[in-house]
């Protein structure tokens, strides 16, 4: 990984002097080091107050403190080292298990990075910490020379001594430590530079994510994602039973009951007769909606007999002429249906009413372990995600099983839309 401060002062190092990446560079390292002076002081109280209450047990908890500390100082220096690295480093800790300290602590505790972090505290604390000390008194010496005209004005007529033996009491007679001032600064710019490099070096090394452990993220949020598609699947059915076996069944002996009160008052003159009439027509539309409502939520017809069967049932409905070509030698597995039939059921409903087609081509086939659905329309085309209409959502649900959404709708048409997703997703 490159480091952009060394980068600047290879490509022209005269222009670096006179950009503001020496006062980036300066910035960091001063504030670097008064950080560091605090860190090693808290670490140098904290581990002996460890040490010297690790007999009454107590010492433990203020030792556990101590392997932790790396990770608050990890994260101020993620956004400190913004000042010389506009790449940032990526946070290698991975999601908690739960909440409260305990857990906290525990995860913490287990992961490398932790550790590494913690060693990047201690080389800050001391070795950074020197260095920076070191770097502040030539930067402070080479301003002193530089502003030493000004000084020895600021105190005529009296003397002060630039270089031992030498005194000096006019402010032409401390030129020449202005130049040396200036050389000074010159060399602090470009050492400051190296040494903000070193330490964005020793950062990325330490602070930042190995590969191991970003497979590890990867392959948890594969993880998450699978476990949210089937609770999202369960959740589901939940409803769907719910409304097969409650409000529909309770809607169903509504239509009963009212067509049994409409029986008894036949033939009678009763202003009743007309309002239950009309209750057991509004009964049974709403049974009427529910049904489609549930069959809208999971066809049966997919569950029973797979995706081919469930299209061409929604095809029979759909106003436009749809013609349905999907062929599979095997039932596919059952979060691959279910995308591919409401992918084709967005599609059928934007060229519907966006479209303006006279005829829908519904093609699917098995092509090794990927399956592949076309949709395509004679429509007027200009299909576009940020329009509302549902092409966004489409692909989020593709994206959950690992496949992908090709959409091709120029103004004019035609619209083809292409679907490939592996069916070991």
């Amino acid at each position: 990984m490159d480091v952009a401060v060394w980068e600047a002062l290879r490509r022209r190092p005269s222009r670096f002097l006179l950009s503001l990446w020496p006062l980036r560079v300066w910035a960091f390292l001063l504030s670097g080091t008064v950080l560091g002076a605090l860190l090693l002081l808290v670490l140098a109280v904290l581990l002996c107050a460890g040490i010297g209450l690790s007999m009454l047990g107590v010492g433990l908890v203020v030792l556990a403190g101590v392997a932790v500390i790396g990770i608050p100082v990890a994260a101020l220096e993620r956004r400190r080292l913004r000042l010389v690295e506009p790449v940032p480093i990526a946070d290698p800790h991975g999601s908690l298990p739960g909440t409260g300290v305990l857990p906290w602590l525990r995860c913490r505790l287990k992961e490398r990075a932790t550790w590494r972090e913690l060693a990047y505290a201690l080389l800050y604390a001391v070795v950074f910490t020197a260095v920076g000390l070191g770097f502040t008194a030539l930067l402070g010496l080479a301003v002193m020379l530089l502003v030493s005209p000004v000084v020895v004005w600021a105190i005529a007529p009296d003397t002060i001594m630039l270089v031992p033996g030498q005194a000096i009491s006019e402010p032409a007679g401390a030129l020449p430590g202005t130049l040396v001032g200036l050389v000074g600064l010159v060399l602090a710019a470009y050492v400051g530079a190296l040494l903000a490099g070193v330490q964005v070096r020793a950062a990325q090394f330490l602070l930042g994510a190995r590969e191991p452990e970003l497979n590890s993220r990867v392959i948890e949020l594969t993880r998450s994602r699978a476990r949210l598609v089937d609770a999202f699947e369960a959740e589901r059915r939940r409803i769907e039973r719910d409304l097969h076996d409650g409000a529909q069944q309770q809607l169903v002996a509504l239509s009963m009951t009212l067509g049994l009160a409409e029986l008894e008052l036949r033939g009678q003159d009763s202003p009743a007769g007309p309002l239950v009439a009309r209750a057991r027509g509004e009964a049974r539309q709403a049974l009427e909606q529910l049904r489609n409502l549930v069959r809208g939520i999971h066809p049966q017809v997919l569950t029973d007999h797979g995706l081919a069967a469930a299209v061409a049932e929604l095809s029979l409905r759909n106003p436009i002429p749809v013609t349905v070509d999907i062929e599979l030698p095997r039932r596919l597995p059952a979060p691959v249906e279910n995308m591919a039939y409401f992918t084709v059921t967005e599609a059928l409903a934007n060229a519907s009413k966006h479209s303006g087609a006279d005829g829908v081509v519904v093609h699917g086939r098995l092509e090794g372990a990927q399956f592949v659905l076309v949709v395509s329309d004679d429509g007027r085309g200009g299909a576009d995600p940020s329009a509302g209409s549902g092409l966004q959502g489409l692909a989020d649900r593709v994206a959950i099983l690992k496949g992908r959404l090709i959409v091709k709708s120029p103004v004019g048409g035609p619209t083809r839309l292409r679907v490939e997703v592996p069916c070991s997703a």
